[in-house]
């Protein structure tokens, strides 16, 4: 049997709004996610074994962890489906940073889900998933439905939200990792406190939309670049590229994203800063794209 492929998308928190720690150590948080037209790319084949080759351009920061969470969605498949362990070989091209506030592991393993029911045959919707995909953290369903969604509680409840139309992107890493546990401790030195889901853009042109975004925040921007200085330069280099209509950190970082009108402004842009920071991760891209 042929391996099945898939593209495990880039998760972008176009805001992110977070409250004080609660009683059981979680944040409750509210967010609007949209996925990228880029991510990592998984093909899923039968084996012997479960098993998991990593390679790619950020691969090397992965091959030796053994407790990957494409392995860990896939082992808990298995267990409540009554297969036990999964006979399939996993290859991972690994094309996004990591500890990127992308998303990049709970995508993987979401991507890896899916292509192991379809090969598989198993009678599982993407609901009884997303049950699954818990294993690997609160994000796990949203990565693994990869759809335009408001995130609320502790980014395990979700509403998907079609009315987002496609924004023209450009994805910048300074090539820093941000881990979201330190980000986290970070913040809770001044915690907000967290506010209700804001009411949605009057308008869902992608102007009305990077308008309505424009008024929002990410309140895990300020404690990370605190940490890591390198993302508030990336910030201040992507705002002051020409078209660039707002620039954010995602999630808890490293990973900076602004907003173009066009695709071809949002190519430019990548080009002009490329030219200047060669050794930054940089790749123009579609949020939301059909």
């Amino acid at each position: 049997m042929s391996p099945l492929t898939a593209i495990a998308p880039a998760k972008i928190n176009l805001f992110l709004h977070v409250g004080p720690v609660d009683d059981e150590g979680y944040h409750p948080l509210t967010s609007l996610v949209a996925f990228a037209d880029v991510g990592d790319s998984i093909s899923v084949e039968p084996a012997d074994r479960l098993s998991l080759t990593v390679d790619g351009p950020f691969g090397s920061g992965l091959a030796a962890d053994p407790d990957n969470l494409i392995l860990r969605a896939l082992q808990a498949l298995g267990e409540a489906t009554g297969i036990g362990q999964p006979r399939l070989h996993v290859y991972l091209d690994k094309r996004l940073p990591i500890a990127a506030g992308l998303g990049g592991g709970s995508s993987d393993a979401g991507a890896a889900l899916k292509l192991a029911r379809d090969l598989l045959r198993l009678d599982l919707d993407d609901a009884a998933l997303g049950e699954i995909a818990k294993v690997v953290g609160a994000d796990g369903p949203m990565c693994l439905h990869a759809r335009t969604a408001w995130a609320e509680g502790r980014g395990d409840v979700l509403t998907f939200e079609p009315r987002l139309p496609p924004l023209h992107a450009m994805l910048v890493n300074p090539g820093v990792p941000s881990p979201t546990g330190a980000v986290y401790r970070a913040y809770d030195a001044a915690p907000r406190p967290l506010q209700s889901r804001p009411a949605p853009p009057v308008e869902w042109s992608a102007s009305g939309v990077i308008d309505w975004l424009a008024e929002q925040r990410n309140d895990l921007q300020a404690p990370a670049i605190a940490l890591q200085p390198a993302i508030g330069a990336a910030v201040q280099a992507v705002a002051a590229l020409p078209d660039a209509r707002l620039a954010r950190m995602s999630g808890s970082g490293a990973t900076v994203f602004a907003l173009f009108d066009t695709r071809e402004a949002a190519e430019a842009a990548a080009r002009q800063l490329a030219s200047k920071q060669p050794d930054w991760w940089i790749m123009p891209t579609t949020l939301a794209a059909p």
